[in-house]
């Protein structure tokens, strides 16, 4: 009788083990084939923006071609409709609490109907004297959601990123539509940028300028500009200025061939 009994136990158990093994194995599956929702990658694309970022390597590869920048982004806000409000400034290595162009980014998901999955919006800010090294402040330090809502200005570019094929070095990659967006600076009439975010949260951009006759008025020519991160740079960090002397000859010869100015 004993022995039946404990027959009987172990085969239930047996059945309880293989049940849970099932239902385990199930969820395993779901969970790794589940599709990446339109707000995943909207995420992910911005925790890849996020970050200090340097050109240094192209700089020494190239020097006369590009310049050792430094790209510092960090989250300033979110819309009421989720959508993801960075700041993002550029400066010389040498002077990082002097950005020579600073640019507010909304991210958010493509919209349906469109063939991407990203769509990364550039803006101007209303005072940007306000936010210069906004990311490199204590938190209490920096303008206010309610003031960095209010201060995002002029439309400048819209990128709408797709994710990039199996195989290919770039997680995301995407442009400006056809014909570019309107622009004024250095006898441009329109302007056009590329955007590709790669393994290890590296950010290539190429931006450029042209006349009407379509010949190239502002922008490097030899390629985009390819940004590095310095190790444990994150949305979340807090950064020290870099203290290191002026070069201000360097500065002026960024603005007269690189920087696209707001308009």
């Amino acid at each position: 009788m004993k022995d039946s009994e404990s027959n009987g136990r172990n085969g239930a158990k047996g059945l309880v083990v293989k049940a849970l093994v099932l239902i385990g194995g199930a969820l395993l599956l779901k969970n790794f084939t589940k599709s990446t929702t339109r707000w995943d990658h909207s995420r992910i694309v911005t925790d890849a923006l996020c970050g200090e970022k340097f050109s240094r390597e192209q700089a020494r590869r190239d020097p006369d071609n590009y310049f050792n920048l430094r790209m510092l982004t960090c989250r300033a806000t979110e819309m009421v409709d989720g959508s993801r409000v960075l700041y993002s400034e550029q400066a010389f290595w040498r002077t990082p609490q002097k950005p020579f162009r600073q640019r507010f980014y909304i991210v958010k998901p493509c919209p349906k109907e469109m063939k991407c999955d990203v769509e990364l919006s550039s803006y101007a800010i209303r005072d940007a004297e306000e936010y210069k090294n906004f990311c490199d402040r204590p938190k209490d330090q920096r303008p206010h959601a309610e003031e960095v809502i209010g201060d995002i200005s002029a439309h400048l570019t819209t990128i709408h990123l797709s994710r990039c094929e199996r195989g290919k070095r770039c997680l995301y990659e995407g442009s400006t539509p056809p014909g570019g967006f309107p622009n004024s600076w250095n006898g441009a009439t329109y302007c056009t940028s590329e955007f590709a975010i790669l393994k290890n949260n590296e950010v290539n951009t190429w931006d450029r300028g042209y006349d009407d006759e379509g010949n190239q008025a502002w922008g490097v020519k030899e390629g985009p500009y390819e940004f590095k991160p310095t190790p444990a740079s994150s949305c979340d960090d807090m950064f020290s200025p870099l203290n290191f002397p002026p070069a201000i000859a360097l500065e002026k010869k960024i603005e007269d061939s690189f920087v696209m100015l707001e308009e």
